[in-house]
Parts: structure tokens; C-alpha cells; sequence
């Protein structure tokens, strides 16, 4: 399977760098650092298929900083939320929007910023004794200052799995709150104490009444809406009749390799790692 379009790559985060306070205020101070710059809705500003990047001067200087990493040529690269700068000719646009379009480098900025600034967002306070906390290790960590305890962003996993019938046939269900027409691979979250073949299974029996086997990985995708990973399955149903848990699901249906390719149904966009997982089977990998 290609890698989905929200786990491409390329900066070196530089963890090493984030407790050293005077490479972190040169490289804030150096003209040559590169600033992406979050609205409080997690937009950016979006030239085409770049994010538009602004040196550190420019950038909103009272807003929280965390280090994005470092670039092969040595070009350090931030996130800082704030009032978008003005630019003429670009307009601000959502991960979900745009991640798909990004390059490589882009699409992982992106989405390390919007889920560090979604995390930094929720956990403003220790969750031991209710101290608001201080931002420490440029951004990777918040610090209780009555405690001493430390804190680390967290991100939720859930597996989300295709499954097919071993032949022509896979497995398609929707949410009410969805768009007409549109339907995806079923997903949940892994429970604790639960190991994530386990979660397919359980998901899969819980959604649509039906036994799976030959649960195999697929791949990843950080899914920052707010902190999730998305864990990529595959899986095989014997016995194909479905029995829909209304408070899970809307609407399930086999659907043929034809039928998805001809229209009828809306299918994840090119972003998520749902469309990555159809395209897959499509293709026969």
C-alpha cells in the first residue's frame, strides 16, 4: 500500500535540541527559520500546493512556539498559533482540505503542528491537582510547576479496517451524520488492554455482526482530528450476512470492485487512510 498522504515526512525533529535553550533562541532568532502559523481553527496559509511560510519576525510573536525539526539544508522550522499573516493571492486552508495536495515536508508539518497545538489546546491544567501547566522541551512536554510532574502529548490509536470477502466483494458502512451517498471501511478505538487485532475483531462483530479472520496491517496515519492514529487492517468474513447495530452504524453494504469504481457511492477522500485501503484492494495488493 502507498504511504497515505498524512504520513509523508521529511523534517528531522531535532529532539536532541529541544531542551537546549540557547540553540532554541538562536535558531528563533535567525532569519533564516521558517514559521508555520496556525488560526485557532488549525488553518495555514495555502499557496497552491505549498504552505506559505513566514520568517520568525513575522510570525505572532505572543503565541505558544514548538520546534517542527530541521531540513537537510539546516533550515530550522517552527509552528506558533496566531492571527494568519496577511499575504495577497494565497487563502487559509484546513489539513483535511489540502493535506492530499501538500509535498512531502508540507503534509508532515502540517500535521506535527495541528496535533501538537490540539493537544497543547486540552491540557492546560495537571490532571493530578490542577495546576495550569508551563510549556517545557519547545512544545513535547508541559510541566506542572506545583508537582513537578511532566506531561507528554497524546495521541489516541484506532484501527481501521477493510474487509473483504476473499473475492470481489468488500465491506462498506456509513455514520448518519454522513453526506448522502457516502461510505467508508468501518474504524473504532482500541480499548485498554486490548491488542489491536483484538479491536478489528471486536469492532468489526460490533458494528455489523459479522466474524473476521486473517486480520493483517497495513500500515499508519496520524489522523490529528483531535489526537488519533489510524492503524490500517485488512481482514477476511467467511459469513457475509450483516446484522447493523443501530447505535454503531446507519447503513452497510458488500460492495464489488465495478461498483466502487463506477460512481454510485462517494468514497474517502484522497487524505484519509480509508481511501489509501480501497484503492489497495481495488488494485489487488
Amino acid at each position: 500500500m502507498k504511504p497515505p498522504a498524512l504520513s509523508r515526512a521529511t523534517l528531522d525533529r531535532a529532539a536532541e535540541r529541544r531542551t537546549d535553550a540557547g540553540w532554541l533562541a538562536e535558531a528563533w532568532a535567525d532569519p533564516a527559520s521558517r514559521v508555520l502559523v496556525l488560526d485557532d481553527k488549525r488553518r495555514t496559509l495555502v499557496d497552491g500546493d505549498s504552505l506559505v511560510l513566514v520568517p520568525p519576525a513575522e510570525a505572532p510573536q505572543d503565541g505558544e512556539r514548538h520546534l517542527l525539526g530541521i531540513d537537510a539544508a539546516g533550515v530550522v522550522y517552527w509552528a506558533v498559533s496566531g492571527e494568519l499573516p496577511r499575504r495577497l493571492g494565497v487563502r487559509p486552508g484546513g489539513l483535511r482540505d489540502v493535506g492530499a495536495l501538500l509535498g512531502d515536508r508540507d503534509a508532515g508539518m502540517f500535521v506535527q503542528a495541528v496535533a501538537l497545538a490540539n493537544w497543547h489546546a486540552t491540557h492546560t491544567h495537571c490532571p493530578r491537582c490542577g495546576t495550569a501547566t508551563e510549556i517545557e522541551q519547545a512544545g513535547y512536554t508541559r510541566r506542572c510547576p506545583a508537582d513537578g510532574s511532566d506531561h507528554f502529548p497524546r495521541t489516541d490509536p484506532a484501527v481501521i479496517m477493510l474487509v473483504h470477502d476473499g473475492g470481489d466483494r468488500a465491506l462498506l458502512g456509513r455514520q448518519p451524520s454522513w453526506p448522502p451517498g457516502f461510505y467508508s471501511t468501518l474504524a473504532g478505538f482500541v480499548e485498554p488492554g486490548e491488542s489491536l487485532e483484538q479491536a478489528v475483531a471486536r469492532e468489526v462483530l460490533e458494528e455489523v455482526g459479522v466474524a473476521v479472520r486473517d486480520v493483517r496491517y497495513e500500515g499508519s496515519q496520524p489522523w490529528p482530528f483531535p489526537a488519533s492514529l489510524m492503524l490500517g487492517f485488512t481482514a477476511v468474513a467467511d459469513v457475509c450476512e450483516l446484522h447493523l447495530q443501530a447505535a454503531e452504524i446507519e447503513d452497510a453494504r458488500w460492495v464489488s470492485r465495478d461498483e466502487m469504481r463506477d460512481g454510485t457511492l462517494r468514497l474517502p477522500t484522497e487524505v484519509s487512510i480509508a481511501r489509501r485501503l480501497v484503492d489497495s484492494w481495488l488494485l489487488g495488493e
